[in-house]
């Protein structure tokens, strides 16, 4: 259970309309540079009945709500367990940091049994969801100037470099600092986006696009030198597991 934030999550987990099969918290705190004023972003997935899935409604497979407890902004964003694993099968390394995250707020055996899982469907080509989300956070930082988007291009290159190398999803920033050859001011910058969420990067312009560049280059020698397959082969195995937890309810 989270002791990282002052806030009693478990009423969270008890109104969702179908069970939580878990709920994790991803978002600034997982990555190691939460704000003052940082939302929570809560993540899970829910679980389904059958008739709603062979019935003629379409289901609820994704659901989001924002709303402020105890002075405190929240973001749940949970999908249902069939889209989860097929987001899982698509290289898509940021519901991993939602399954993977330490950051628990809600568990069951479901979780743990996916979770174990989960190097199953890693792939060299999970450094290109990586590099593209940097892509994106570096030109949001191109056009605000704030710290957070650069923060967070950074923590996409940091994670996809050490995901190639040990084929482990690691999204805590101040970790991978210590494990991957980073800029030395990052931890100077963490300690100022604690102080303010949407505040200006006092920085070099040119050297940090330098070192992003450089980041660029060595994910790519990453992904070349990579041992991770270049195909998920947990494809049965996942689907196994969907249609017995289905069942099961």
């Amino acid at each position: 259970m989270i002791d990282a934030l002052d806030i009693d999550l478990a009423p969270v987990v008890a109104e969702q309309p179908d069970p939580l099969l878990f709920a994790t918290v991803s978002g600034a705190h997982l990555y190691g540079f939460p704000s003052r004023d940082s939302d929570v972003d809560l993540r899970g997935v829910h679980l389904l009945p059958v008739a709603d899935l062979v019935g003629l409604r379409e289901p609820d497979e994704t659901r989001s709500r924002m709303w402020d407890r105890d002075g405190v902004e929240m973001d749940l964003v949970t999908h249902d367990l069939r889209k989860f694993v097929r987001l899982m099968l698509r290289r898509n390394g940021y519901v991993l940091e939602q399954l993977l995250s330490p950051l628990v707020v809600h568990t069951t055996d479901a979780h743990r049994e996916l979770a174990g899982l989960a190097p199953g469907v890693l792939t060299g080509h999970h450094a290109h969801h990586y590099r593209g989300f940097a892509g994106t956070q570096w030109r949001l930082f191109e056009k605000t100037g704030e710290l957070k988007p650069l923060l967070y291009t950074f923590r996409a290159l940091l994670t996809g470099v050490h995901l190639m190398r040990s084929g482990e999803v690691q999204a805590h920033l101040p970790t991978l600092i210590g494990e991957v050859d980073a800029p030395g001011y990052l931890p100077e910058l963490i300690v100022a986006k604690a102080e303010r969420e949407h505040g200006a990067a006092d920085v070099d312009h040119a050297r940090v696009a330098a070192d992003v560049e450089r980041l660029h280059g060595v994910l790519d020698e990453a992904q070349a030198a990579s041992a991770l397959p270049d195909a998920p082969d947990a494809h049965a195995a996942l689907h196994a597991f969907v249609v017995r937890v289905r069942l099961e309810g």
